[in-house]
């Protein structure tokens, strides 16, 4: 038998939580299809698995449904040629946890294709204190480094910089010597994200109006944005020449209402960051480089301890922005 948090929508289209026992002779039937079968050692919480357990977005369209978009664990079984019974893997995406059953479980089966060999020096635990949100943030920071933002460019700004993308983020452009500004609505945060590398402290009332021209003072060299809405179309007037935006959260909103001119004046580039389905290639680098360039005695700062019993409030609390750091899911437990 093994365990699993199962989704049932109700009649009238409320989406429940419930712990439920799965038969191991049952693997082929209940679980989806695929060519490798991970016993699954820690999952994560992201803001999409908020949205999945509370129902929201019309993120998961077949019930029952197992959520979780991330997991940690080992091979158990496989006849995909790059995996084998001990191996030890990662996955992110592939709209695991939304399309198909995910990381809330202590078994997944997947395909080999979507998986990515745990990197040296890393345990499966240390893999989902970082999550899906810290592999986001590597792919961010990637994305700046590539369009010329450097340590010597200017501040670069993060944004919801407590939640796990930001944490991460500030962690590891801290580690590799830039100057990090860090934007957070909880004055309890700050001395964390002082502790985590930020240099400056941006308080998210100063960005949080929209912008009232299209240009303001430049002021950054480069920004991870998390959270999308009026602060994102302020975060714009106030790039540098040649700056760029890392787009990867919609917690403020999904609208952006602004204006051309930051891209045809200062040459600004807003930068799209996909997670879900990014090439199998790009997301080997970004682990390598998680590995190698995340402080670890940080990452330890950041994870809180779960269970799946913790999950259905823990949901409510990260769509709230009430969750600092990285959830780390324990399976086993």
């Amino acid at each position: 038998m093994f365990q699993a948090l199962m989704l049932h929508e109700s009649e009238d289209g409320k989406v429940e939580s419930r712990f439920e026992e799965l038969e191991t002779e049952r693997l082929a039937e209940r679980l989806p299809e695929g060519d490798v079968l991970v016993e699954v050692d820690y999952s994560t919480l992201n803001y999409k698995d908020g949205l999945v357990l509370k129902g929201l977005g019309r993120l998961v369209r077949s019930y029952p449904h197992i959520p979780g978009v991330d997991f940690a664990g080992t091979v158990a079984d496989s006849s995909h040629a790059d995996f084998k019974a001990g191996d030890r893997v990662v996955l992110n995406g592939w709209r695991v946890g939304e399309l198909y059953w995910g990381g809330y479980a202590q078994k997944a089966r997947v395909k080999g294709d979507w998986l990515v060999p745990l990197p040296a020096g890393l345990t499966t635990r240390q893999a989902m204190a970082i999550g899906t949100a810290g592999y986001t943030s590597m792919l961010s920071v990637m994305a700046l480094q590539a369009h010329g933002v450097r340590p010597e460019s200017g501040p670069v700004l993060v944004t919801g910089a407590a939640g796990g993308v930001g944490s991460v983020a500030v962690a590891i452009l801290a580690k590799l010597g830039y100057q990090v500004a860090a934007v957070t609505g909880r004055p309890e945060a700050e001395a964390y994200l002082t502790d985590l590398g930020a240099g400056e402290i941006v308080t998210r009332a100063e960005l949080a109006d929209p912008p009232s021209r299209p240009l303001d003072k430049e002021r950054w060299a480069g920004c991870i944005d998390a959270v999308g809405g009026p602060m994102l179309a302020r975060v714009l007037t106030q790039m540098q020449y040649r700056g760029s935006v890392a787009a990867v959260g919609l917690a403020g909103g999904n609208e952006l209402n602004t204006t051309v001119i930051p891209f045809l004046l200062r040459g600004v580039n807003l930068l799209g960051i996909d997670s879900v389905m990014c090439p199998k290639a790009q997301r080997t680098t970004a682990w390598q480089r998680l590995a190698e360039e995340l402080p670890l005695d940080k990452l330890a700062e950041m994870e809180v301890d779960a269970t799946l019993a913790d999950l259905p409030r823990l949901a409510g609390d990260i769509l709230q922005g009430k969750v600092r750091g990285r959830v780390v899911v324990d399976l086993k437990a």
